[in-house]
Protein backbone atom coordinates (compact mmCIF):
# COMPACT_ATOMS: atom_id res chain seq x y z
CA UNK A 1 0.00 0.00 0.00
CA UNK A 2 1.39 3.53 -0.92
CA UNK A 3 0.85 6.40 0.96
CA UNK A 4 -2.72 7.50 0.00
CA UNK A 5 -3.60 10.73 -2.10
CA UNK A 6 -5.52 12.80 -0.08
CA UNK A 7 -8.22 12.97 -3.05
CA UNK A 8 -8.66 9.42 -3.28
CA UNK A 9 -10.82 6.81 -2.42
CA UNK A 10 -8.12 4.49 -1.39
CA UNK A 11 -9.24 1.62 0.44
CA UNK A 12 -7.01 0.52 3.77
CA UNK A 13 -6.86 -3.42 4.21
CA UNK A 14 -9.52 -5.80 5.71
CA UNK A 15 -8.90 -7.48 8.51
CA UNK A 16 -10.84 -10.01 10.14
CA UNK A 17 -10.25 -10.24 13.64
CA UNK A 18 -11.71 -13.54 15.25
CA UNK A 19 -11.94 -13.90 18.98
CA UNK A 20 -15.00 -14.77 21.24
CA UNK A 21 -13.65 -12.14 23.97
CA UNK A 22 -15.00 -8.85 23.09
CA UNK A 23 -11.89 -7.12 25.47
CA UNK A 24 -9.34 -9.61 23.29
CA UNK A 25 -10.52 -7.86 19.83
CA UNK A 26 -10.34 -4.43 21.32
CA UNK A 27 -7.04 -4.92 22.85
CA UNK A 28 -5.92 -6.31 19.02
CA UNK A 29 -7.36 -3.12 17.29
CA UNK A 30 -6.17 -0.58 19.54
CA UNK A 31 -2.60 -2.21 19.27
CA UNK A 32 -2.47 -2.81 15.84
CA UNK A 33 -4.15 1.32 15.14
CA UNK A 34 -5.97 2.75 13.04
CA UNK A 35 -4.06 2.42 9.93
CA UNK A 36 -0.83 0.61 8.86
CA UNK A 37 1.13 4.18 8.20
CA UNK A 38 0.97 8.01 7.98
CA UNK A 39 -1.57 9.27 5.20
CA UNK A 40 -2.64 5.74 4.80
CA UNK A 41 -6.37 4.70 4.57
CA UNK A 42 -8.07 3.62 7.71
CA UNK A 43 -8.03 0.10 8.40
CA UNK A 44 -11.37 -2.21 7.89
CA UNK A 45 -11.82 -4.53 11.07
CA UNK A 46 -14.17 -7.07 10.61
CA UNK A 47 -14.60 -8.77 13.81
CA UNK A 48 -16.54 -12.42 14.51
CA UNK A 49 -16.88 -13.98 17.59
CA UNK A 50 -17.80 -17.53 16.23
CA UNK A 51 -15.46 -20.38 13.72
CA UNK A 52 -18.14 -20.17 11.82
CA UNK A 53 -18.12 -16.74 10.74
CA UNK A 54 -14.76 -16.39 10.74
CA UNK A 55 -14.93 -19.29 7.76
CA UNK A 56 -17.60 -17.43 6.18
CA UNK A 57 -16.19 -14.22 5.80
CA UNK A 58 -12.92 -15.59 4.77
CA UNK A 59 -14.45 -17.90 1.89
CA UNK A 60 -16.04 -14.55 0.46
CA UNK A 61 -13.28 -13.05 0.27
CA UNK A 62 -12.00 -9.62 -0.18
CA UNK A 63 -9.85 -10.12 2.75
CA UNK A 64 -6.52 -8.83 3.29
CA UNK A 65 -5.28 -10.83 6.89
CA UNK A 66 -6.92 -12.86 9.50
CA UNK A 67 -6.02 -12.79 12.81
CA UNK A 68 -7.08 -15.73 14.91
CA UNK A 69 -6.93 -15.55 18.75
CA UNK A 70 -5.41 -19.04 19.53
CA UNK A 71 -6.85 -18.44 22.84
CA UNK A 72 -10.55 -18.42 22.11
CA UNK A 73 -13.13 -21.01 23.29
CA UNK A 74 -14.29 -23.88 21.48
CA UNK A 75 -12.12 -23.89 18.12
CA UNK A 76 -9.37 -22.09 18.93
CA UNK A 77 -7.44 -20.12 16.33
CA UNK A 78 -4.87 -22.36 15.75
CA UNK A 79 -6.77 -25.42 14.60
CA UNK A 80 -8.91 -22.53 12.30
CA UNK A 81 -5.87 -21.59 11.15
CA UNK A 82 -5.03 -24.96 9.93
CA UNK A 83 -8.51 -25.81 8.61
CA UNK A 84 -8.98 -22.34 6.47
CA UNK A 85 -5.57 -22.87 5.10
CA UNK A 86 -6.05 -26.25 4.23
CA UNK A 87 -9.53 -26.08 3.21
CA UNK A 88 -9.62 -22.45 1.32
CA UNK A 89 -7.94 -21.88 -2.10
CA UNK A 90 -5.60 -18.56 -1.94
CA UNK A 91 -6.25 -17.96 1.61
CA UNK A 92 -5.29 -15.00 3.28
CA UNK A 93 -1.88 -14.47 5.26
CA UNK A 94 -2.42 -16.06 9.07
CA UNK A 95 -1.72 -14.08 11.97
CA UNK A 96 -2.49 -16.26 15.71
CA UNK A 97 -2.20 -14.99 18.88
CA UNK A 98 -1.22 -17.24 21.18
CA UNK A 99 -1.52 -17.29 24.82
CA UNK A 100 2.41 -17.52 25.72
CA UNK A 101 5.84 -17.42 23.80
CA UNK A 102 6.35 -21.20 23.97
CA UNK A 103 3.17 -21.94 22.35
CA UNK A 104 4.50 -20.58 19.09
CA UNK A 105 5.68 -24.17 17.51
CA UNK A 106 1.97 -24.73 17.89
CA UNK A 107 1.81 -21.68 14.78
CA UNK A 108 4.10 -23.87 12.03
CA UNK A 109 1.33 -27.10 12.80
CA UNK A 110 -1.75 -24.56 12.33
CA UNK A 111 0.06 -23.13 8.94
CA UNK A 112 0.32 -19.71 9.95
CA UNK A 113 2.06 -17.40 8.41
CA UNK A 114 2.69 -15.37 11.73
CA UNK A 115 2.29 -15.41 15.62
CA UNK A 116 2.88 -12.38 17.83
CA UNK A 117 2.20 -14.30 21.65
CA UNK A 118 0.34 -12.47 25.01
CA UNK A 119 1.10 -10.15 26.66
CA UNK A 120 0.46 -7.71 22.77
CA UNK A 121 3.50 -5.28 22.67
CA UNK A 122 1.41 -2.86 20.25
CA UNK A 123 4.52 -2.22 18.37
CA UNK A 124 5.64 -5.99 17.45
CA UNK A 125 1.57 -6.60 16.64
CA UNK A 126 1.56 -3.72 14.16
CA UNK A 127 4.90 -4.62 12.76
CA UNK A 128 3.41 -8.19 12.05
CA UNK A 129 0.27 -6.84 10.53
CA UNK A 130 1.96 -4.33 8.45
CA UNK A 131 4.34 -7.19 7.03
CA UNK A 132 1.75 -9.16 6.39
CA UNK A 133 -0.67 -6.94 4.85
CA UNK A 134 2.03 -5.34 2.46
CA UNK A 135 3.35 -9.25 1.47
CA UNK A 136 -0.22 -10.10 0.40
CA UNK A 137 -1.49 -13.65 -0.32
CA UNK A 138 1.03 -16.30 -0.37
CA UNK A 139 1.02 -18.14 -3.38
Amino acid sequence: MSTADPGSTARGPRILLYSDDVDARDQVRLAVGRRLGRGEPDIEWVEVATAAAAITETEAGDLDLLVLDGEADKVGGLGLARQLKDEIFRCPPVLVLTGRPQDAWLASWSNADAVVSRPLDPVVLHDAVEQLVRAGTPA
